[in-house]
């Protein structure tokens, strides 16, 4: 695995890459980072990209306010400046609100979306009542740490875990907030009908913050989606069964073949 820099609109871009193939684009979740997929890079038969989104990680902070659409508008800028010819899209929470932004409005763009643990079409919503604890996590890593341990439950690697917890203290300071709201605000509900390319939306019981209704409302609305649920694992497939993920994703990838 690689990792580079890439000037895209102004802005300085963190990724790492792996493997060789079809291209595989992984968008990660709030607090997150590229950090979140190494473990799942390593995907036979395709060309694997894992970025920080703006405001995330080790890219530049975005110069407006968060908005997930211009996360996505940021991602196509990364496809096209890599010239990434219809890739896999994956987006893990927030990512996956980000990934569905991405497939309704740039859907010649991108060949299918597997969203693992993401937002719903209709958004995800933060009661403002939590947005000092929000705050709390910003300035005290010791509640962010709690805080993220309760998305990944059966993660047992406490040296990956403090990685991950390094990484969203990086997290740019109106980004905590902000995403939070645009979360709450998001909703491409009328237009997920337009794209009938596959999605395969995977959801863990575990998950506390997206809730069952939630899945299966993203699978329903889209027209060529199918839901997977999967016991014994929290919010955050990717890192705490990463060898599940890379099975039920290669199974989906191997059916959809060369559509």
């Amino acid at each position: 695995m690689t990792s580079a820099f890439i000037l895209i609109g102004g802005l300085q871009l963190f990724y790492t890459m792996a493997g060789s193939g079809q291209p595989l684009v992984y968008i990660h979740g709030n607090t997150g980072s590229s950090t979140w997929f190494s473990r799942v890079m390593e995907m036979p038969g395709y060309q694997t990209f894992a970025l920080d989104l703006p405001n995330f990680g080790r890219s530049s902070p975005l110069p407006e306010e968060a908005d997930l659409h211009v996360y996505a508008d940021y991602v196509k800028k990364f496809i096209d400046a890599l010239r990434l010819e219809s890739p896999i899209i994956v987006g893990h929470s927030l990512g996956g609100a980000v990934a569905q932004s991405f497939a309704i409005r740039y859907p010649s763009a991108a060949r299918a979306l597997i969203l693992v643990d993401s937002a719903s079409p209709k958004g995800l919503l933060t009661p403002r009542e939590r947005y000092p604890l929000i705050e709390m996590m910003r300035k005290d890593k010791g509640i962010l740490s709690k805080a993220l341990a309760t998305t990944v439950p059966t993660l047992k690697d406490q040296d990956f875990f403090a990685s991950l917890v390094d990484d969203a203290t990086l997290m740019a300071e109106k980004a905590w907030i902000g995403n939070a709201e645009a979360l709450s605000h998001f909703d491409v509900s009328a237009a997920t009908a337009s794209f009938n390319k596959p999605v395969l939306v995977i959801w863990g019981r575990g998950d506390f913050i997206v809730s069952e209704e939630m899945a299966r409302e993203t699978a329903k609305a889209f027209p060529n989606a199918e839901l997977r649920i999967v016991d014994a694992v929290g919010h955050s497939l990717i890192v705490e069964n990463p060898e599940l993920f890379m099975d039920i994703a290669r199974t989906f990838l191997a059916k959809i073949g060369n559509l």
